[in-house]
């Protein structure tokens, strides 16, 4: 290679250079030079001109013209290599530089230099393959970036008008936003030079934004040309397949056309006649159907005039289908199905009034009668035609006619009772509720059980006509329920892709049949593919003959039954596979309305029940208005209580409900009758206590039978004995209960009576417990409390006329009193049995009633101890310790005591007589005590205490002598004083 270092000369140092750079050296006498700045070189050299010195520090081919420089050099390094006089040129460099005889020799290994392979360049070439990647990819985007952000600069300066979808210059308003004429039309017409300039700015605007759109959209096409270019070649591509396609496609409609005119126009000729032969088979078909459509008005007139409601309405439903079906846009029927809608209401319309017609005459007819239903096919033929119609409300007729009948059936029975009667005149009376109340209580109570008698007769009337109603509706919910199972049963295999069975057949059966039939016609294969695929439809849809509900009738009605089931049977087998007619089943009413039909059935019966209840409680509100049975004995109240409790009764049992109006009206009554019993008794108990003188009276012997009975355990009204000899009904002194003598007054023995009288009338009338109960609580409460007025606190005097009262009268009152306490427990017993185990809380008025009687007679004790405790106190208080003994005040005190015991010792028991006077002997010893005390008398052994205690031993004497008072403790050591 050539190069110019051996011809360069050396650089010359002086004042000026440094670092071996040549400089030139200026004179000292001229000024310092001013350094201009540097400039880059230009690419292209431009030659000095004359007159302008040239100042470079480079070598300059102008001013060192003869001095070869490296800018001398003409010809480059591969120029420089190639060697023209080789035929073929190497690739290899040494040959090239050096010749062909140059030759590789093997250059032995530096023992100072490791082996290099290039697997110890691999992690610096994955380094920078990487850093080369993420720069190119940086380069790549920023250039994207740049690439749109040149192009959406430019894009910007194109206004936005241009840009709209909606641009038009149809539009003056757009059209005047692009062109604006205003701004260079010039007024009067004529151009001026200004408006020259104006449009030829516009147009060059126009022209800049023509050539931006262009210039981008040329990139765009730029950017895409590849995917261009691609479809191009693929829109070759597919040219040439879709010619290949059409050849192919040509050929195939050859071979079709052939396989066509050499195979297939026989058979399809064949099928072709075979159609057209079904096609008129169905057409005579259509025509039958046609006729036989055409004789179903007649024959429905027919039917109606003999009532056979059922089969014209299943006729009628046929027929309507058919022509829904089978016979639609057949002109001359145009008007047959709104004839047939016509009929039909005029059917819904005769079986209603038929209906009425029959619960009127069943209901009023003679309850003599037996309880049979009254025609029982015809009523079930007209519940079944009801209910195929859905006239469900006809239930409300039957109630309508059974709410008539009821109220005839008590005007005749009035009347028939008034009949018998000749003290009524009907003439004047008209009304019943007063011709009732003129009647006597036997003739009013004969009338009020020919009522009950009646209505049980009605209501089994009304039982044994539902119980027909309600089978029938039965048998309808149990054919509706077998056709949803059977619809379930023939549904279930196709669900769940299983096998048809035997009958059925595929849709494309009968299209097949000529395949494998034998016979000499095709059209017999369809026929008979048709019959089996549609005879099972066939049975299952209800078309055929409905067994009717109308049992035995005339020849002649037999006749047009027959009649009418050959028509259907023609309709039904006349209809085409596919052809579904509505069956009576589909029309009859759904399950959910049949059982609520079934529901208001049995709702009906108890409504007659509850019918009944209320006419009767007429009868017996229109007796009770003028308060007549409010003054009924006690018998006559139970037996009318007894008529209406087993009326109540038998008709729970026959219509299963417990009405309550009969026995709620009783009860009002009962509650009235009860509180006049209550005033009546309490009246008299009350005027026998003021007449009372409160001495011993004897007990008849019927009050010691009646007593004697409840010992027994039989707490009610014994029956009457006839009488007997006079020993055997001779009074007693006292009344003998559970081996106790009871000395009593008269008005407690009617109180027994009286009591025994409300237990009684429990027994007969249960529903009125708890209201006696509280009015015998009421009874016992006034009995105690006016007694103690009466005794305890005198009363008697002022009422009767007692001139005191004595301890005996005192005695008579608690010994009443006791007895009537022995008997409030079995009241209370015999009140509990009536009751519920809810109403038990009215059992608290005896406790109540108890305690008030044991307080009296506590009370009549304390009493009886006080009337001795004044004696003891004005007779002691005047007590002197001297002789003679023993004193008058002991022989007083001592006379007192035995008038007592006199006087109650036969009235009172052994042991209270002992309680009571153990009472008294404390209070004298009390007495005797605090006088002792004010004497000063001690029991030193003194005289004094001598004589006291000698008149002491004559009052324990005295005291002990008498009768049940024989074992009494009379200790009298506590009359001392203890010594402290």
């Amino acid at each position: 290679m050539a190069s110019g270092h051996g011809s360069s000369t050396a650089p010359h140092t002086g004042a000026g250079g440094r670092d071996g750079i040549y400089c030139k050296e200026r004179d000292a006498s001229s000024p310092p030079r001013q350094h201009p700045g540097r400039s880059l070189p230009d690419v292209c050299p431009k030659e000095p001109t004359a007159g302008q010195p040239t100042r470079t520090h480079g070598p300059s081919v102008v001013s060192e013209h003869g001095r070869w420089t490296v800018y001398s050099s003409k010809v480059n390094l591969p120029a420089a290599l190639n060697d023209p006089r080789l035929a073929k040129r190497e690739s290899d460099f040494f040959t090239k530089s050096w010749g062909l005889d140059f030759a590789d020799t093997e250059v032995m290994p530096s023992f100072y230099l490791p082996n290099i392979s290039r697997e110890d360049f691999g992690p610096y070439l994955v380094f920078f393959s990487m850093c080369q990647w993420i720069f190119i990819s940086l380069t790549r985007s920023l250039s994207h970036a740049l690439f749109l952000e040149k192009s959406r600069a430019e894009l910007e300066q194109v206004p936005k008008i241009f840009m709209r979808p909606e641009f038009a210059l149809e539009d003056s308003a757009t059209f005047n936003a692009v062109l604006p004429w205003s701004h260079f039309n010039s007024a009067g017409g004529c151009k001026s030079s200004r408006d020259m300039a104006s449009s030829r700015l516009l147009q060059e605007k126009l022209s800049h934004y023509l050539d931006v759109v262009e210039v981008s959209i040329a990139r765009q096409i730029s950017l895409r040309s590849e995917a261009f270019f691609h479809a191009m070649s693929s829109q070759h591509e597919l040219q040439d397949r879709l010619r290949s396609t059409q050849g192919a496609v040509a050929v195939l409609r050859g071979r079709t056309a052939t396989m066509e005119r050499v195979m297939c126009r026989g058979p399809l000729s064949l099928l072709r006649t075979a159609l057209e032969r079904g096609n008129c088979a169905r057409l005579y078909d259509k025509l039958k159907l046609m006729a036989a459509v055409h004789q179903t008005q007649p024959t429905v007139q027919l039917l109606l005039a003999t009532s056979e409601f059922v089969g014209a309405l299943e006729l009628i439903a046929t027929t309507k289908e058919v022509l829904q079906q089978e016979l639609q846009g057949i002109h001359s029927f145009r008007h047959l199905g709104s004839q047939l809608c016509e009929l039909e209401k005029l059917i819904d319309k005769m079986m209603v009034e038929d209906f009425s017609m029959y619960t009127r005459s069943d209901l009023n007819r003679s309850l003599r009668e037996e309880p049979h239903v009254l025609e029982k096919e015809r009523l079930e033929s007209l519940v079944f035609g009801l209910l195929r119609q859905r006239k469900l409300d006809f239930l409300d007729i039957y109630n309508e006619e059974m709410i008539q009948a009821a109220k005839g059936i008590v005007t005749q029975c009035v009347v028939d009772s008034v009949v018998n009667i000749p003290d009524i005149d009907t003439d004047v009376v008209t009304k019943l509720a007063d011709q009732m109340r003129l009647m006597t209580f036997l003739q009013w109570f004969d009338l009020l059980q020919s009522v009950f008698s009646s209505f049980l007769l009605f209501l089994q009337r009304v039982k044994a006509t539902l119980s027909v109603i309600r089978n029938v509706v039965l048998e309808a919910l149990d054919s509706n329920q077998k056709s949803r199972l059977l619809a379930e049963q023939t549904t279930a295999p196709a669900a769940c892709h299983a096998s048809p069975p035997p009958h059925q057949s595929h849709p494309g059966e009968a299209e097949l049949a000529y395949l494998t039939h034998e016979g000499l016609f095709i059209s017999d294969a369809l026929s008979d593919a048709q019959r089996a695929h549609g005879g099972p439809q066939e049975k299952s849809s209800g078309l055929g003959p409905r067994p009717q509900h109308g049992g035995a009738v005339e020849p002649e009605g037999k006749k047009l039954h027959s009649w009418n089931d050959q028509l259907q049977t023609s309709l039904a087998s006349l209809l085409l596979e596919g052809c579904n007619v509505m069956s009576g089943e589909d029309m009859m009413p759904s399950e959910l309305e049949l059982g609520r039909v079934a529901n208001n059935i049995q709702e009906l019966l108890y409504a007659a029940s509850d019918l009944s209840h209320d006419r009767c409680v007429k009868v017996l509100m229109a007796r009770a208005k003028d308060g007549s049975l409010e003054r009924l004995s006690p018998g006559e109240f139970v037996g009318l209580s007894q008529a209406v409790e087993a009326f109540a009764r038998s008709t729970e049992d026959l219509c299963c409900r417990r009405s309550v109006s009969l026995r709620g009206a009783l009860q009002s009554q009962a509650n009235r009758f009860v509180h006049r019993f209550h005033e009546e008794r309490k009246t008299k108990l009350s005027l026998l206590l003021d007449n009372e003188r409160w001495k011993q009276a004897e007990v008849p012997v019927e009050f010691q039978h009646l007593v004697d009975s409840i010992a027994d355990g039989r707490i009610a009204l014994p029956e009457r004995k006839p009488p007997g000899n006079a020993e055997e009904r001779k009074p007693g002194d006292f009344l003998l209960v559970d081996g106790q003598k009871y000395a009593v007054v008269g008005t407690v023995l009617l109180l027994i009576r009286i009591f025994l009288e409300y237990c009684q009338c429990i027994n007969d009338i249960p529903s009125i417990t708890t209201d006696l109960l509280s009015r015998l609580a009421d009874l016992l409460k006034h009995f105690n409390s006016r007694s103690c007025q009466l005794v305890l606190g005198a009363g008697a005097l002022q009422v009767v006329g007692l001139k005191t009262i004595t301890t005996k009268n005192l005695a008579l009152a608690s010994r009443c009193l006791q007895l009537v306490v022995h008997y409030i427990p079995l009241i209370r017993t015999h009140f509990e049995t009536k009751l519920q185990p809810k109403q038990y809380s009215v059992l608290r008025h005896f406790d109540h009633i108890t305690k008030d009687y044991n307080d009296h007679i506590a009370e009549i004790s304390a009493k009886l101890v006080a009337i001795m405790d004044s004696l003891f106190e004005k007779v002691l208080s005047k007590y002197e310790v001297k002789a003679p003994m023993p004193s008058a005040c002991f022989r007083h005190v001592c006379k007192q005591v035995s008038k007592m015991h006199e006087a109650i010792s036969e009235l009172l028991p052994e042991q209270q007589t002992q309680t009571l006077f153990w009472r008294i002997n404390g209070s004298f010893k009390m007495h005797l005590k605090r006088q002792l005390a004010r004497l000063g008398v001690v029991n030193d052994g003194g005289p004094q205490h001598g004589l006291v205690m000698v008149d002491v031993a004559f009052y324990t004497e005295n005291l002990l002598s008498l009768r049940t008072l024989e074992n009494m403790d009379l200790s009298m050591v506590e009359i001392w004083e203890h010594k402290r």
